[in-house]
């Protein structure tokens, strides 16, 4: 049975719908009203205050932790200074993707690592004979994602830290309310926006802070379905939704290389021996089968094709996680993985994994798309990702 977070004596009594999910053991708001369109609009145009506590989080120390950092993940660590976020994925043997995250480097050999699945294990069977030490801080630290265009001007307001001059996936300490607190300029929306890490036991006192001072810039509670919108428009993946964790995937074709995900940037091969680097050297001279892209949906197409059925086509309401086919004629070359109607570019877009051959952008493919229980298809165009990458997102200083 899911418990409640470090915020959720605050989040209960604002979630009117009662709408609720698990995520990671944890009870998380999947929408405070009816309806998302409040949370997502303070997402593109306020303020949004979304619990991410459920997140798993380990804190990495000792002599050989920049060693350990450096044996799992595809990046080069030694490149990253103290004060600084990247995001990066981790690889079985097989250069196959486990999981993706951020690695906060705090110190020269202290590090804060994030994770959709559990990694506990993984991180400790790789780091046998080094001097590391490797603590699940996932039940002592809570997060929140402050996300949004007055996101910066409202923390500068409220914490005690240089916020203005705070640059895009770095990392600084400061105050909120008294309470020592992270901030990192990251997050899960493609726009300007911060994650703040503190102590479970004072997490409320942060949580009343920025809702008391957030009212003159807007804020929101926000819930998963608002994220999902947003995280689709920035072409940011899900694992188990637009991936599988090599760890859990049942065939071989449930599993990805990074250079299928897009996260090919993300592997530098020129750096010293790393899990699945072997295979990720052949992946990257010889190519991959698949790849990650953005669909643009011919929204005229499915008004018509709703309209034979004498339909009014209504766009969905929140964001489709259920795949579906993806053709080229009548060949099938890849899956649609998570679909949305974007409400800021009033356009239905998909996130998708087609075939090398199919991939380039302008492309057009079919979708299916079902009517009526009759499965139908429609025009979908690849195009490049993020969908939505507006300069706020990096600009300094605010």
């Amino acid at each position: 049975m899911p418990i409640g977070t470090a915020f959720h004596e605050r989040t209960f009594p604002l979630c009117r719908s009662l709408n609720y999910r698990e995520w990671s053991g944890y009870y998380t708001v999947s929408v405070y009203e009816v309806h998302h369109e409040h949370e997502y609009n303070a997402i593109r145009n306020a303020a949004a205050l979304i619990d991410i506590t459920p997140l798993y989080k380990y804190r990495v120390t000792g002599k050989d932790a920049t060693k350990l950092v450096n044996r799992v993940i595809t990046r080069n660590i030694n490149k990253v200074k103290v004060g600084q976020v990247i995001y990066c994925c981790w690889c079985d043997e097989e250069g196959k993707v486990i999981d993706d995250g951020t690695v906060s480097r705090l110190g020269e050999n202290t590090y804060r690592w994030t994770a959709a699945d559990p990694s506990l294990r993984w991180f400790r069977q790789n780091g046998l004979n080094m001097d590391v030490q490797i603590e699940d801080i996932s039940e002592k630290t809570a997060a929140l994602a402050l996300q949004g265009p007055t996101s910066g001007k409202l923390l500068k307001a409220v914490a005690e830290a240089d916020i203005a001059n705070l640059k895009y996936f770095r990392v600084t300490s400061g105050k909120i309310a008294g309470v020592s607190v992270d901030i990192s300029r990251t997050g899960y929306t493609g726009d300007l926006g911060y994650e703040i890490w503190v102590d479970w036991t004072d997490a409320v006192k942060v949580w009343d802070a920025l809702m008391d001072k957030g009212k003159q810039f807007d804020i929101h509670p926000a819930g998963m379905l608002a994220l999902d919108v947003a995280r689709v428009e920035a072409g940011l993946l899900l694992i188990e939704v637009d991936y599988f964790s090599s760890k859990k995937a049942l065939i071989p074709s449930q599993k990805y290389s990074p250079y299928e995900l897009g996260f090919g940037r993300m592997v530098h091969l020129d750096k010293e021996n790393f899990i699945g680097k072997s295979a990720l050297l052949h992946d990257e001279k010889q190519g991959v089968p698949r790849q990650l892209v953005g669909l643009e949906v011919d929204w005229i197409e499915v008004e018509n094709l709703y309209d034979k059925f004498g339909l009014t086509p209504a766009a969905p309401s929140q964001a489709s996680r259920v795949a579906v086919p993806v053709y080229a004629g009548d060949k099938q070359v890849g899956k649609a993985t998570t679909t949305t109607w974007s409400p800021l570019l009033k356009k239905m877009i998909s996130l998708a994994s087609i075939a090398t051959d199919h991939s380039k952008p302008g492309t057009k493919l079919a979708m299916e798309l079902t009517i009526e229980a009759v499965r139908l298809k429609t025009t979908a165009t690849v195009t490049k990702l993020p969908f939505f990458n507006p300069p706020r997102k990096t600009a300094v200083p605010l």
